[in-house]
């Protein structure tokens, strides 16, 4: 068996580095970089900062291929600083207290780029403050997830947040253009040329990412003979295969159920049905989708329409005893019903206000006459009587059944609740 390390031998032949077409068009600087007007607009901090070579730590938020890692290493080259990268899924707290300490005997402070910072959990977010604090190093971190959240406060407010947005179609057709006529880092060499429909569809379906959109495109040349046309037939094979960007448990995931529960919430049954469909077909579990609708059902449609539990529970039924692709029909009906509901949170705001009073006041003890006694020790104590409710006009006994009675429910005058909201309005105070 060959030794280890002749399986990855270099005998000098093939020594080519071959990188991907969205590495190489890569901006080199500032005024390469193509979007993010909020950011690089006349009149903007940041491009100040590094023109200056004045920033401290950075942390850069965004989706996949807005340009996050790009920026990072554009500040570099502009500011001729040292660069040091690394990735939070393959780093630990030993190299990262190596590469610190190597960085406090420098006369200048290099950057440190983590990409994906917010896998680094709290102890390897913590060995950072002390340098970047002192400015030993200068942090850029890059996350695709909301930095609040994921990113240490001490750390987040030793740093500059800074947002990055998904390229526009138009910004990424023009992209795909020059990388198709650069014959220095593009595919000019190729002779391929690439209908317009074709890069407009391109554009369109990845979803602002221009890494991703470049991939495609290599690919699509890559696949084709040297000189040739790529026209809608071309993009319609490719098409086939394309797969929707939905991380499972990740940022995009968190943010599409959010706008499923807003738009369902909002009584838009279409763009729910939109964002549980991109679910559906990128993956998601139907069951998760089916506890969230459990909950918005009491959350969000409550008293004002008690149908809504029922039905989104049996729902959640139905995804675990027919599963997908069926269940879909069923969560697209639970969905469309839930969209269309009347909506009332007073049940969950008085269970939030419930809450606050337990949390903030001393527990009240149980009446004596709630507590399950014998009738004849509760006579022998003298305590008061507990009135049947059934016994009294409209069941209700008037009886008040806290120490110190606290309202806590509001009801709506809307749907079935404003039955409800009647009813309380003309029963009987407590005694």
């Amino acid at each position: 068996m060959a030794e280890q390390s002749e399986l990855w031998s270099d005998d000098g032949k093939n020594s080519t580095h071959y990188e991907p077409l969205a590495v190489r068009m890569r901006p080199r600087r500032l005024d390469e970089i193509v979007g993010q007007e909020h950011i690089f607009g006349k009149g903007c901090l940041l491009p100040r900062l590094i023109e200056r070579d004045s920033f401290g730590s950075l942390l850069l938020f965004g989706p996949p291929g807005c340009g996050k890692t790009t920026l990072a290493e554009v500040i570099a080259a502009e500011t001729k600083s040292q660069f040091r990268r690394l990735n939070a899924v393959l780093s630990n707290v030993g190299e990262l207290r190596s590469i610190l300490q190597t960085a406090r005997g420098l006369s200048h402070p290099p950057i440190l780029f983590i990409d994906e910072i917010h896998r680094f959990n709290r102890a390897q977010q913590d060995s950072l403050l002390p340098d970047v604090e002192r400015g030993t190093v200068r942090l850029i971190g890059a996350t695709t997830h909301t930095p609040t959240v994921y990113v240490i406060a001490p750390l987040l407010s030793r740093s500059h947040l800074f947002q990055l947005e998904p390229l526009s179609a138009e910004l990424i057709k023009e992209q795909l253009c020059c990388a198709l006529n650069d014959c220095e880092r593009g595919l000019g060499n190729t002779g391929c040329k690439v209908d317009d429909v074709v890069l407009e569809a391109l554009a369109q379906t990845c979803d602002g990412d221009l890494r991703r959109a470049l991939n495609a495109l290599e690919t699509m040349v890559m696949g084709a003979p040297n000189g040739s046309c790529l026209t809608i037939e071309n993009w319609e094979i490719f098409g086939k295969e394309r797969h929707l960007r939905y991380d499972r448990d990740e940022g995009e995931h968190h943010a599409t159920i959010s706008a499923y529960i807003k738009s369902m919430r909002g009584g838009d049954p279409d763009s729910a049905l939109y964002w549980l469909t991109k679910m559906l077909q990128g993956g998601e579990d139907p069951r998760f989708i089916a506890r969230r609708m459990v909950i918005f059902a009491s959350e969000d449609v409550g008293m004002a329409d008690p149908r809504a539990l029922p039905l989104a529970s049996a729902c959640y039924a139905a995804c675990e005893t027919i599963g997908m692709p069926e269940c879909g029909i069923n969560l697209a009906h639970g969905t469309v019903y839930l969209a269309t509901a009347l909506k009332s949170n007073s049940a969950y705001a008085a269970y939030g206000r419930a809450q606050e009073e337990i949390r903030t006041h001393a527990v009240q003890p149980v009446p004596e006459f709630l507590r399950n006694q014998p009738k004849s020790l509760a006579s022998r104590l003298g305590v008061e009587k507990y009135l049947y409710s059934h016994e009294y006009e409209d069941n209700v006994s008037g009886q008040r059944y806290m120490v110190d009675p606290k309202k806590f429910y509001y009801p709506k005058e809307i749907g079935a609740e404003k039955v409800v909201a009647d009813r309380l309005n003309g029963q009987k105070s407590p005694e």
